[in-house]
């Protein structure tokens, strides 16, 4: 199934605590169906002590949310995607709220 959103956009958060804030897509878990979002769901993790880092300690760190609770961000607005295929074969992800080309998906297909 085609994604929505890919690694390195703008996206907004729809839905959850963090909703309304923007970032960008730093990771997708295709099989789970979720993203990370630079500094959208940052969590507090304790870290052991280890000989690599000896004191411990405590890190902040950008926790995944679902792929549906993220939208596209166009001139600071979410936008739904639309995938539209172009006369040379290419699929170009395309958002509804003003028709821009958001990324081009593959190149012209040989044969």
């Amino acid at each position: 199934m085609a994604r929505h959103v890919k690694r390195g956009d703008q996206v907004i958060v729809t839905a959850g605590n963090d909703r309304g804030r923007t970032g960008e897509i730093l990771s997708v878990d295709v099989e789970g169906d979720r993203v990370v979002v630079a500094g959208v769901n940052v969590r507090k993790r304790h870290l052991k002590p280890t000989q690599t880092r000896p004191q411990g300690g405590v890190i902040e760190q950008e926790m995944p949310i679902h792929i549906s609770n993220v939208s596209p961000v166009v001139d600071g607005k979410p936008t739904r995607v639309r995938f539209e295929t172009r006369p040379d074969g290419s699929k170009v992800r395309v958002a509804v709220r003003g028709g821009k080309d958001l990324h081009v998906l593959r190149g012209p297909q040989n044969g």
